[in-house]
């Protein structure tokens, strides 16, 4: 591509973004002068309704198909359009969020586990998985006075990135970090120091430990049990459902961290307990979890 031919590109990426970045705004804008309910139901018909047209409609079905073999095409459609109205809903919910806390939307079920965890003077690591509407878990933490930090991946929008940095910042005391660099070198420093991390535990990383999900091996990301196990450290997963509407609660278990002489295999063992235990709650309610991303490699 010529230098021409490469600026003209540059201007229209940047065009771009600004014109997402603006449309973003002025969509929370909208939804803001909406009741919630409202708000969240419309932006989960919405997606329902387009979603089928989508090329990850086709991805979303194949991985219900082997998921629940056993089960009719009929079930897998129902699942998948239960799983893009709640998506649609956690689209406009997370440009919400104030709003849900305010009205009394979220509720913490099992703040015993955590009280528990303070007590103990430990360090924490949360892990939460892509459902309900994952964005409200760390609301649960703050609830109950922890001050933790996070790990986000960046959104290419730098705009949007920044906006929604912003937004989410307030929720994460001890700092909100992109993926990369040394992130992993300050939060073993954090936990060690007694603090608590809070990260996303679902999704595939070619990189990571084999552990069977849903009877298929999956290449998984080890680090919250590594940083757990390392830093003895409490480790709790968590997980929002949604109950109907705009009403949500949390829901957390604490899970079980090997100290053997064997680090690798202790931590090979947390990771499986991790996801066996999602397994379990994605079967509870499989219209809640995102079953778009290539979870199995």
């Amino acid at each position: 591509m010529n230098k021409n031919g490469a600026e003209t590109r540059w201007r229209w990426s940047a065009l771009r973004y600004w014109g997402e970045y603006v449309a973003l705004r002025l969509l929370r804008l909208f939804l803001h002068l909406l009741p919630i309910d409202v708000g969240s139901a419309m932006m989960g018909w919405f997606w329902g309704l387009i979603a089928p047209f989508l090329h990850r409609h086709e991805r979303v079905l194949d991985h219900l198909a082997k998921a629940y073999p056993q089960e009719t095409q009929e079930f897998h459609r129902k699942i998948a359009a239960g799983m893009w109205r709640n998506l649609g809903r956690v689209f406009a919910e997370s440009l919400m969020v104030d709003r849900l806390v305010r009205a009394g939307r979220f509720k913490v079920t099992t703040p015993e586990i955590i009280a528990a965890t303070q007590e103990s003077g430990r360090g924490m690591v949360f892990v939460s998985l892509h459902s309900g509407n994952w964005e409200m878990a760390i609301v649960g933490a703050v609830q109950s006075g922890i001050k933790a930090a996070g790990v986000y991946q960046r959104i290419k929008n730098p705009h949007v990135d920044a906006w929604l940095l912003s937004l989410r910042r307030k929720y994460y005391p001890r700092g909100l970090f992109a993926k990369g660099g040394d992130v992993g070198r300050r939060l073993f420093r954090l936990v060690r120091e007694g603090g608590a991390v809070a990260i996303l535990a679902d999704l595939r990383d070619r990189r990571g430990v084999s552990v069977p999900f849903f009877g298929r091996p999956a290449p998984t990301n080890s680090f919250p049990a590594l940083l757990a196990r390392n830093c003895n450290a409490a480790l709790i997963a968590a997980r929002v459902i949604r109950t109907g509407g705009t009403h949500l609660i949390l829901e957390a278990v604490s899970v079980p961290v090997p100290q053997t002489e064997d680090r690798d295999a202790d931590v090979l063992a947390a990771t499986i307990a991790i996801h066996a235990q999602f397994e379990t709650w994605i079967r509870e309610y499989p219209e809640q979890w995102m079953w778009g991303h290539r979870r199995w490699g």
